[in-house]
């Protein structure tokens, strides 16, 4: 063969090996960016020096003049940032405000270069998208010496130094434990006109607030960690490379594709439990003490991408790590990044209290809902949260069963959907927000019930009001129209309307508006109230009547059987209007159900019958888990005190061991 041939073919050859070391999948999402990094950890200081090469193609028709990134470790600078103004420097009941240096974080950007050499570092400049606050210093603009015009690419090589807080809000080191997270400037999405609500192009790239979390365009990340080589890491994504270093370092090579961000962890304390399921590699990153607890990550994760296989779509990744941070590091337990999130447990929890199965199923579930549709948390927090803290219950309760989920003794239990639901109508004001509103904007607070536990529970009320073959219809449907992409509130809703209608037509009106309406859009409750069953006996009649045009005297001996007229009387105590049920129980055993609009503020059903009505209940089915108080949802005409007074304490033993249980992680 000839040796010019071969040439060519060697070059290809090495391209081609070279594309497939860099990118291993084919593309599943559009690829708005591409982070290759070299960092390095400095243990003594808490700071990582960092060179980032990032590429980022503009996807709009739009010429693009500037770029927008987040510094998010500078919400951790000084008690001026918006982070700390907000939160009063509190936050998971750890303290951000202290005089010792090392305990505050922020990240600088050393220099910052186009690839043909122009400085753009003199053009960065602090902006305040979101309030007034000019000291805060968590996003920043570049004016762009040259614009990016519509499909091109721009690439920057930028030096940065990011310094780690002591943990606060789940990022940050304690000792020589690490959670790397929010940790490099990170590019902002530029949403063209017609994206998710963009009515013209535009940066959405807002400050770090307390109550808000994440967005970023999927991309792909190739970052090269070096570190003391005692420490033992873990990452998003595959490790693709390590090598030992002669100065007693040692460098990791970590690639993720399709992802929305990346985050790592290190510890020299770290026992890793690897386990697997089909072609998921799973990676638990223990403290030495919760060895024991391995398993209930490792099942319970299991249990998880199960589910999440069967009613949405099969994970996308090869693998998932899950870190136990330590109990001085508790600060970052909770969180959620792709193929990477933080759960945590404490020694001698016992399997009945499955605070770590929740965790755990919780946080994995986000790798859908915030990696996977990747929608905006700072705008719309309840579709990640909500739909997150939805599936959990689902996950929950038919893996540990719906009595028993949550807390599983033998003596006194309650399943996950009971926690879900009853920390929104317990939550003190139900009605503080509605959960459509920017994180932000839940000042007097409200963030975590409307955007996690309302969310949920209205989520379950869809659920059981349209019957669980349309709700995963519609979930499979969202999932298949819009992973790997942004979806916004109102794409949910279309799907919503259209597998309602074609699956009940117009059982449940024109479309399903009226619910969001109610459940989204507004902050009223939903109170239905069983006020009164009447039971009245109907006396023979007396006196004289026509018969055939002669008059007759009405004898009682005629009306051998005797006759009530029945009724029940039910009251809409709150403003949510929602289609009602009512079982109608009579002595003989007869039950008749009763279907109801739900739109009057008072309405009564009446029956005459030889039998009395013995008891009622609204919902029998429980399908309005939104009801604030289903304690007044039934009634009955014979009353058992014994059983009434047994599911009081019940019920109050539930509540008061529930606040102090979770108080110590709220």
């Amino acid at each position: 063969m000839n040796k010019l041939f071969l040439l060519p073919v060697a070059i290809v050859a090495v391209l081609l090996f070279h594309t497939r070391m860099t990118t291993i999948a084919q593309p599943k999402s559009e690829r708005i960016v591409r982070y290759t990094m070299k960092v390095s950890l400095d243990p003594e200081e808490k700071t990582i020096d960092g060179n980032m090469e990032l590429t980022w193609k503009n996807p709009s028709n739009d010429t693009i003049r500037e770029l927008q990134f987040h510094m998010y470790l500078n919400a951790f600078k000084n008690t001026k940032s918006t982070f700390v103004k907000e939160s009063g420097g509190q936050l998971r009941g750890i303290s951000l405000q202290s005089s010792d240096p090392l305990n505050w974080g922020w990240i600088d950007i050393l220099d910052m270069q186009t690839s043909d050499g122009t400085d753009l570092t003199p053009n960065i400049r602090f902006i305040q998208p979101d309030d007034d606050n000019e000291d805060d210093q968590s996003v920043i603009s570049v004016a762009l010496e040259e614009p990016v015009i519509p499909g091109q690419s721009i690439t920057l090589d930028i030096d940065f130094k990011s310094k780690l807080p002591r943990v606060f809000a789940r990022t940050g080191y304690s000792d020589d434990f690490y959670l790397v997270a929010q940790w490099f400037p990170k590019i902002g999405v530029y949403e063209p006109e017609g994206m998710r609500y963009a009515e013209k192009g535009q940066w959405n790239c807002h400050q770090f607030h307390s109550t808000s979390e994440f967005y970023a365009n999927f991309g792909v990340y190739e970052v090269e960690i070096t570190l003391p080589q005692e420490f033992i890491v873990g990452a998003t994504g595959d490790l693709t490379n390590q090598h030992d270093n002669p100065n007693g370092t040692k460098t990791l090579t970590y690639l993720a594709e399709d992802v929305v961000d990346f985050a790592w962890t290190a510890s020299p304390d770290y026992l890793v439990v690897e386990d697997q399921w089909k072609d998921v590699k799973i990676m638990v990153y223990l403290q030495p003490d919760h060895l024991p607890q391995a398993d209930r990550h490792t099942e319970s994760v299991k249990a998880a991408l199960d589910y999440f296989e069967k009613y949405l779509g099969k994970y996308p990744y090869s693998t998932i790590s899950i870190v136990d941070p330590p109990l001085k590091g508790f600060g970052a337990a909770g969180m959620e990044y792709p193929t990477f999130i933080t759960a945590g447990c404490l020694w001698g929890i016992p399997d009945w209290i499955r605070l770590t199965e929740m965790v755990t199923i919780h946080e994995f579930g986000h790798n859908y809902f915030m990696g996977i549709l990747a929608s905006n948390e700072f705008e719309e927090a309840w579709i990640d949260e909500g739909f997150t803290s939805y599936f959990e219950m689902r996950i929950m309760d038919e893996t540990y069963g719906d009595r028993h989920s949550f807390v599983g003794h033998e003596k006194f239990h309650f399943g996950d959907w009971e926690y879900q639901r009853g920390s929104y109508t317990n939550s003190g004001n139900p009605k503080i927000a509605e959960p459509f509103r920017n994180s932000w904007e839940f000042r007097h607070g409200g963030y975590g019930t409307m955007s996690y536990n309302k969310t949920a529970t209205w989520m379950a009320t869809l659920d059981r009001l349209v019957g669980r073959l349309t709700m995963d219809e519609i979930m499979k449907t969202f999932y298949e129209q819009w992973k790997f992409n942004h979806p916004c509130g109102q794409d949910f809703i279309d799907i919503v309307n259209e597998v309602v209608t074609k699956n009940h037509g117009t059982k449940f009106g024109e479309n399903m508006d009226w619910f969001f309406d109610q459940v989204l859009y507004g902050s009223e409750i939903c109170d239905y109230k069983l006020a009164r069953i009447r039971n009245t006996r109907t006396e023979p009649p007396e006196g004289i009547h026509e018969e055939g045009g002669n008059k007759r005297t009405f004898k009682s001996i005629e009306y051998e059987s005797t006759i009530y007229r029945s009724s029940v009387r039910i009251h809409r105590l709150g403003e949510v209007i929602m289609p009602v049920e009512v079982l109608v129980h009579f002595e003989d055993g007869e039950e008749i159900l009763e279907h109801w609009d739900g739109k009057q503020r008072s309405y009564e059903l009446t029956y005459e019958k030889p039998e009395k009505i013995l008891w009622a209940k609204i919902d029998p089915e429980n399908k309005i888990l939104l009801d604030v108080n289903l304690l007044n949802n039934s009634m009955t005409t014979k009353p058992k005190k014994a059983v009434l007074w047994k599911i009081t304490l019940k019920f109050l033993f539930w509540l008061q061991n529930t606040m102090q249980f979770f108080s110590i992680f709220s």
